[in-house]
């Protein structure tokens, strides 16, 4: 059974950093591309970040220079570190296991920006 659970929301004021973690159990986790996700209240949910199987990261522009991703396929996790964070930047983050057709989704965590 495929597992990802998502860790490290919480609430921060404007300027400052958090660090999320997803972590996935039940699949060969290094061939899977993974994604982070959020969503606000009335808003469609959008992609953040990416990390391929190989490595390669992209961004949305939104977040370019502020988050960064990285996997560690040893212990089958991903972290999205969020840095100079603003209340934009206020939702639940999802975190995303694909491969082709194999599609698996987190709880998600929430993180609130608020002074």
């Amino acid at each position: 059974q495929v597992q990802v659970v998502e860790s490290g929301g919480g609430l921060v004021q404007p300027g400052g950093s958090l660090r999320l973690s997803c972590a996935a159990s039940g699949i060969i986790f290094s061939i899977y591309a993974i994604s982070w996700y959020r969503q606000s209240p009335g808003k469609q949910r959008e992609l953040v970040a990416t990390i391929t199987s190989g490595g390669s990261a992209n961004y949305a522009d939104s977040v370019k220079g502020r988050f960064t991703i990285a996997r560690d396929d040893a212990k089958n996790t991903v972290s999205l570190q969020m840095n100079s964070l603003q209340p934009d930047d206020t939702a639940v983050y999802y975190c995303n296991v694909q491969r082709t057709y194999l599609d698996y989704w987190g709880q998600g965590t929430q993180v609130t920006v608020s002074s």
